[in-house]
């Protein structure tokens, strides 16, 4: 698993390394699945219950699931990239949301904000803990700190040879409740965070979920496994930020690399 996760990981790198105005969520696409293949794995999320591509490219208000299409991303946009391999019989799973050139104070503090929600529920995911810790530990800060919508319908999940396994991990809940954190778990903890309202709805093409008043939406996702002295951190978004600073001028990254 940390093969697949260092993987998927360096396929940020790539992504990061090509996202910005101008460029398409098909080209980006195209070369994921190439480096993907080339490195002996096979695309994670591509033919997924039927879904088209490698990535999934979601553009401002579109919170996750977005298929990538031929249109040019814009300055001011932001992109959430979520990315899946099969390495070895196991997956790995991860996502980072880019904002393209200067985008607005308010949408960047929403990607500071989601981006610290992650690291705050990775610090809770202890042994001994419950699965509810984490999705209060996102939900208090997104939500009651900083008045953001969390996402309810889409949560974060169990990861190993499935793609989706158990435990569900919600970015809300109540701390003490839900399954006992033990030695050994792998999940993917993913906040999807809202700038207006937390609901959601499904497009027409069955699969991009979009935020009901339009506003933008946020999403950054690690691998992580607990373990009896430390959980360790899987992926790393430091090939992304590694490429996203060679071209400062394109990207306008503020807040603290973290992993």
């Amino acid at each position: 698993m940390r093969l697949s996760a260092d993987l998927v990981s360096r396929t940020h790198g790539l992504v990061a390394s090509m996202v910005r105005a101008g460029e398409t969520g098909k080209n980006i696409d195209k070369a994921a699945e190439e480096f993907i293949l080339d490195h002996k794995a096979v695309p994670g999320f591509k033919g997924y219950g039927g879904f088209p591509a490698t990535l999934c490219v979601s553009i401002n208000e579109q919170v996750v699931h977005g298929i990538p299409t031929d249109k040019p991303f814009e300055e001011g946009d932001v992109v959430s990239v979520d990315c899946g391999v099969i390495l070895g019989g196991y997956y790995g799973d991860c996502a980072f949301t880019y904002p393209i050139g200067e985008i607005k104070p308010e949408v960047m503090k929403l990607l500071e904000v989601t981006n610290e929600c992650l690291y705050r529920a990775i610090d809770v995911a202890r042994i001994g803990r419950r699965i509810g810790d984490i999705g209060y530990a996102v939900q208090n800060y997104a939500e009651q700190e900083r008045k953001y919508g969390v996402v309810r319908e889409l949560v974060g999940h169990g990861l190993g040879r499935e793609l989706h396994e158990d435990p569900q991990v919600a970015n809300y809940g109540r701390r003490g409740q839900g399954n006992k954190i033990l030695d050994g778990l792998v999940i993917a903890i993913e906040p999807m965070i809202n700038l207006g309202t937390r609901r959601v709805k499904t497009l027409k093409d069955g699969w991009t979920v979009v935020s009901t008043d339009k506003k933008p939406s946020a999403h950054y996702e690690h691998t992580i496994a607990v373990r009896k002295t430390r959980t360790e951190i899987l992926t790393t978004h430091n090939y992304a930020y590694e490429e996203l600073e060679k071209n400062p001028n394109a990207i306008n990254l503020e807040f603290q690399r973290k992993n």
